[in-house]
């Protein structure tokens, strides 16, 4: 299907009072976000298209609610968000890192159950998938464009046994190369059955240690997690990255409760970067695109290949040779290919399991 409309949800933070209705956030804190990136208000203003004079009144006036400045002008240095701001700053975008797949999500369950109503619905598909860039990358190439295509973010084991309970007709799931590449299989196995399914290949990225720039702590691999002077935050409970985590531990000999940190969760490869980037953590482990939009080093020590697999019989669908053919072009696999840590060579090919793991 064509959609006539594209729905989005996005967070949004109000600040509550004992004197009024909830006031909103949100253009303070995209003017907080433009001074932080500009280093001065009238290129803050020029980026949210607001008047000098307006852009200070928005300021003052949540000055005046929180009690505190949230700017330090330094004729030297230039303007610079005070420690109060910043932190509201990385409190901001640690909630859309951590929140934004799900909103999408979402966005795209309540999208395709409203089209199904609407005159001329034509056959769409359904993606069940770990979050990744070339995942999300994927439905911002779909556009209005057909075939209809329903995320749902699930960890890849949720995804397989969706595709298996025919609730998908996508699973997606990402296996590391190497040495952990068996017991990752293992993990898939009773949900990958080599004579029902093929697997769609979309990228290999790098995946690894995310620390400070600068890397302050000095950390080199596994091994420094042990370290009582290194926190760790890690992916949710049920995730492949997570299960991966242990098994890098378990290679280096740490056990994981030396590990401070190893129980704190969160659910995206950006929400990672965020969490370590505001200074909560001090590493955790994802993909090298979250690192580096976050400003972070990175320290490599697996490559992932990730795959969508599907029904044998769903590959001539009219609805699968259309996603085949936008996943191929140039301009999608151009857009992967340059997503930092990501290899795009092989995106859009087909392979048996034999194939792909022989």
């Amino acid at each position: 299907m064509t959609y006539k409309f594209r729905l989005g949800l996005r967070p949004q933070w109000t600040l509550g009072g004992d004197d009024g209705a909830p006031v909103p956030l949100q253009d303070m804190l995209a003017l907080l976000a433009a001074i932080d990136a500009t280093g001065n208000i009238a290129g803050a203003c020029r980026a949210c298209d607001l008047s000098y004079r307006h852009a200070w009144g928005v300021l003052r006036r949540f000055e005046g609610i929180f009690g505190t400045q949230l700017l330090i002008t330094n004729r030297r240095q230039g303007t610079q968000l005070s420690p109060f701001a910043q932190r509201l700053l990385w409190a901001n975008r640690r909630i859309e890192a951590r929140l934004m797949p799900t909103l999408d999500s979402m966005a795209s369950e309540l999208q395709e159950e409203l089209a199904r109503l609407l005159p001329e619905n034509g056959p769409h598909l359904r993606l069940h998938a770990s979050h990744g860039f070339a995942v999300e990358s994927l439905m911002e190439h779909m556009g209005g464009r057909k075939p209809g295509l329903e995320l749902r973010y699930r960890t890849a084991i949720e995804a397989l046994a969706s595709l298996e309970r025919h609730e998908c007709d996508l699973a997606g799931f990402q296996v590391p190369l190497g040495d952990f590449e068996a017991p990752i299989m293992d993990r898939y196995a009773q949900w990958l059955h080599a004579d029902e399914y093929l697997l769609i290949h979309l990228a290999v990225r790098n995946t690894g240690l995310f620390v400070m720039a600068g890397n302050p702590k000095r950390i080199a691999g596994m091994a420094d997690l042990a370290r009582q002077d290194v926190r760790f935050v890690n992916r949710q409970i049920g995730s492949s990255t997570r299960y991966l985590v242990s098994l890098m531990l378990q290679r280096a000999g740490v056990s994981i409760s030396e590990v401070q940190g190893y129980e704190t969760n969160e659910f995206t490869h950006m929400a990672i970067a965020a969490h370590i980037a505001s200074g909560m953590a001090d590493t955790g482990v994802g993909v090298e695109t979250a690192a580096c939009r976050f400003g972070l080093d990175f320290i490599p020590l697996v490559r992932e290949r990730y795959f969508f697999a599907i029904r044998k019989g769903a590959l001539e669908t009219p609805a699968m040779q259309d996603l085949l053919s936008i996943m191929r072009s140039p301009d999608y696999v151009g857009y992967v290919g340059q997503l930092v840590g990501y290899d795009a060579r092989d995106t859009g090919r087909l392979q048996t399991l034999e194939e792909a793991f022989a």
